[in-house]
C-alpha cells in the first residue's frame, strides 16, 4: 500500500501539513471554554489547532495521532515555541481509552480512516469523557461523493450523511453541516470530498 501524502509533509517543520489557522469551528467554541480545561484533539496530525490553543494560553492540551512522524514533528515545534501545554502521544483511536473528563473534545477528518464499528466505539467513549457543559466537535467524511484517489485505500469507514447527527440527538447541537468541498494536494489532481462537521454540546 503507498504511503499518504501527508506523511512526507509531516517531515516538514516549515509548513502545516492542513494550514496554518485553527478550524473554524475551534475558534467558534472558545466562547464556552476557561484556559485551565482539559482539551484533547484526536488523530491531531502536526497539530495546527492545539498550537493555536496552547499559543491562546491554554493550559492542558492533550493530542494523539497514530502517526510517528506527526507527533514527533509536534514535538519539536512545541519545543522551539515553548509551548509546554501541549502532551501528545502517538495512539490509536480503536484502542484508546479516555483516562480523565474533558471540557472539549475534537477530531477533525479521522473517524474515516478506521471501521465503522470502531470509530461509533469512539464516539460512544467520548460522549461518557465529556463533562456536562462540554462540547465535542466531530468532522469526517461521507459516502456521498466517493473517496478520492489519495485516500480511497486508507478510507474504511466512510459516514453514511447526517449518521454523525443522530449519535448526538441526545445533545445540544450548536451547529451541523453537510457539505462538499473541492480539495487538492502535491502531486494529487483537484477532488471532491464530502463532509459532515457537528458542534454540540452536553447537557446532562
Amino acid at each position: 500500500m503507498s504511503i499518504p501524502f501527508w506523511e512526507e509533509t509531516y517531515k516538514n517543520d516549515d509548513i502545516l501539513t492542513f494550514g496554518p489557522n485553527p478550524n473554524a469551528s475551534l475558534v467558534e467554541v472558545e466562547k464556552f471554554l476557561e484556559l485551565s480545561d482539559n482539551i484533547i484533539d484526536v488523530g491531531c496530525g502536526d497539530g495546527h489547532n492545539v498550537l493555536y490553543l496552547a499559543k491562546q494560553g491554554y493550559k492542558n492540551i492533550d493530542a494523539f495521532d497514530l502517526s510517528e512522524n506527526a507527533i514527533a514533528k509536534l514535538h519539536r515545534i512545541s519545543v522551539k515555541d515553548n509551548l509546554s501545554a501541549i502532551h501528545a502521544w502517538v495512539d490509536d483511536l480503536c484502542k484508546f481509552s479516555f483516562k480523565k473528563q474533558y471540557k472539549l473534545i475534537m477530531t477533525f477528518g479521522t473517524l474515516h480512516f478506521v471501521l465503522k464499528e470502531d470509530w461509533h466505539n469512539f464516539i460512544y467513549k467520548a460522549k461518557e469523557a465529556t463533562v456536562v457543559g462540554g462540547i465535542n466537535i466531530i468532522q469526517l467524511f461521507t459516502d456521498t461523493v466517493p473517496a478520492s484517489s489519495d485516500i480511497a485505500p486508507y478510507a474504511v469507514g466512510l459516514a453514511k450523511d447526517h449518521e454523525i447527527k443522530e449519535l448526538y440527538s441526545d445533545w445540544d447541537i450548536i451547529s451541523y453541516n453537510s457539505y462538499v468541498f473541492e480539495d487538492e494536494h502535491p502531486n494529487v489532481p483537484k477532488h471532491l470530498h464530502a463532509s459532515n462537521k457537528i458542534v454540540a454540546r452536553k447537557v446532562k
